[in-house]
């Protein structure tokens, strides 16, 4: 098999069934993106898969650094509950179960 190169990888191409604003989280299926900036329903829009970025938190939790973490989708929020989340990467810092933030590195 031969490769083609395509791209870096930093940014994927996303094309949304409803509009998406700059820095919403985006389910890719078994990971998660974050918008790179608004794209309209059926446009093409590029999406980081790679970098770190201050997400909402779960506000019960307490996240310390190197935990695997996960998008819920129906908090919009981040936990360290696998089950029935989407994995969104790992905690960068630690996130004191007060934080209502928490710095996730995504999967890439």
């Amino acid at each position: 098999m031969k490769a083609t190169y395509y791209q870096r990888g930093e940014t994927l191409d996303y094309f949304p069934t409803e509009n998406v604003e700059n820095g919403a989280v985006v389910s890719l299926g078994t990971r998660i993106g974050v918008a790179a900036a608004p794209i309209s329903a059926g446009e093409q829009g590029a999406v980081h898969v790679v970098g770190v970025f201050a997400m909402a938190k779960a506000n019960t939790e307490e996240i310390k650094q190197g935990a695997a973490v996960y998008y819920d989708a129906a908090a919009e929020a981040i936990t360290t509950t696998a089950d029935g989340n989407t994995p969104a990467g790992y905690a960068a810092a630690d996130a004191v179960t007060t934080a209502t933030s928490v710095l996730v590195k995504l999967l890439g």
